[in-house]
């Protein structure tokens, strides 16, 4: 039997059920494109934020080359699986320092998600070790998201990657004065909080026909876009690898919530140790942290609904996955539509 999913948006906005108060207004959601090996990252990932006892669901939103049986193993975890259909960029817009940046452009449909208030959006290769539950009540309007850093090569194109100038350590390098205003703050793309609406997705996808291609594609975009609303949160709740050897002084390891396998080399499912700092101390722990939530079996969702209802007929109330339990409740109730993936091969 095929997972049952939601297409769209839109076909929530055409039922008239857009903000229904008996739907939760607020969810972890995340992306997924293709039939590689990054659904691992996302099985880890909704299991990590079961074992933090999140009270809200993990929303994936996928585009139609995820295969059926990728769809599956999702659902069978507890996420609510959303299809989009792609974004393209403007057809000038091809070069960037990773041709697979290009498909990220995706990731704009989540402002379309107008059923959730306020959403916290992490990449796949993310891993949540702490609840962060609370960076939902932060102060509407705004989206938070952690400082990135300019100290990478990829940067090399860029005058404060000549001159050293990071705003990581903005004391360490200063400005100078004749390069005019320091650049603007530039966030993570990997992890940030925000509020879909229908408006803000119109004038995303509008202003995108008009942007000229940069290096960073989508997280270029997305910091030119929101730079007058963007507010930094500290780097625990998206510590980047590389910061670890780049800025080691802004990091206390011991305090991070929230970790992204983003250096090369990171991925924990493909992790080798032979990269570049992939023999750090620090990474082998951290690569073992995350192996030790994806591997645990007791947090597979069907054994937390079978725990839940078998402490309730001895009559105990185990909260544990409920809120992703009555989202998926709620869910079945709406006339969902499944759209076939193209085959794997």
């Amino acid at each position: 039997m095929a997972p049952e999913i939601v297409s769209s948006s839109s076909a929530i906005v055409s039922t008239g059920l857009a903000k229904a108060a008996s739907l939760p207004s607020r969810a972890y959601v995340t992306f997924l494109a293709g039939n590689g090996d990054y659904v691992k990252g996302v099985v880890g990932l909704a299991k990590g934020l079961r074992k933090v006892k999140s009270a809200y669901p993990l929303v994936v939103a996928v585009l139609p080359d995820v295969p059926d049986d990728h769809r599956r193993i999702l659902v069978d975890q507890g996420c609510i699986v959303r299809e989009i259909e792609p974004v393209h960029p403007p057809q000038n817009q091809t070069q960037y320092a990773m041709a697979y940046y290009v498909i990220n452009y995706s990731k704009l449909r989540i402002w379309e998600f107008v059923e959730y208030s306020k959403m916290i959006y992490l990449d796949g290769d993310i891993q949540v070790f702490e609840n962060i539950d609370h960076l939902f009540d932060m102060a509407d309007g705004y989206l938070y998201a952690v400082m990135d850093c300019f100290c990478e090569k990829t940067w090399s194109h860029t005058p404060q990657y000549k001159i050293g100038y990071c705003q990581q350590c903005p004391d360490k390098v200063q400005w100078p004065e004749e390069l005019g205003p320091k650049p603007a703050l530039y966030f993570n793309a990997g992890m940030f909080v925000f509020e879909p609406s229908l408006p803000t997705y119109d004038d995303l996808l509008s202003t995108l026909k008009i942007t000229p291609p940069t290096p960073f594609a989508e997280q270029d975009f997305l910091n030119m876009f929101f730079r007058d609303v963007y507010r930094p949160i500290p780097p625990i709740y998206n510590l980047v690898l590389a910061m670890l050897w780049r800025h080691p002084e802004n990091i206390e390891l011991e305090k991070v919530k929230v970790v992204h396998y983003c250096a090369a080399g990171s991925k924990p499912w493909r992790y080798t140790g032979k990269e570049e700092n992939m023999d750090r101390e620090d990474i082998k722990i951290l690569v073992k942290k995350w192996w030790d939530v994806y591997n645990d079996e007791t947090l597979d969702y069907k054994k937390i609904l079978a725990s839940n209802a078998a402490a309730s007929t001895g009559g105990v109330c185990v909260c544990v996955g409920v809120g992703v339990e009555a989202e998926a409740k709620k869910l079945k109730a709406l006339p969902a539509r499944y759209i076939a993936a193209p085959s794997a091969a």
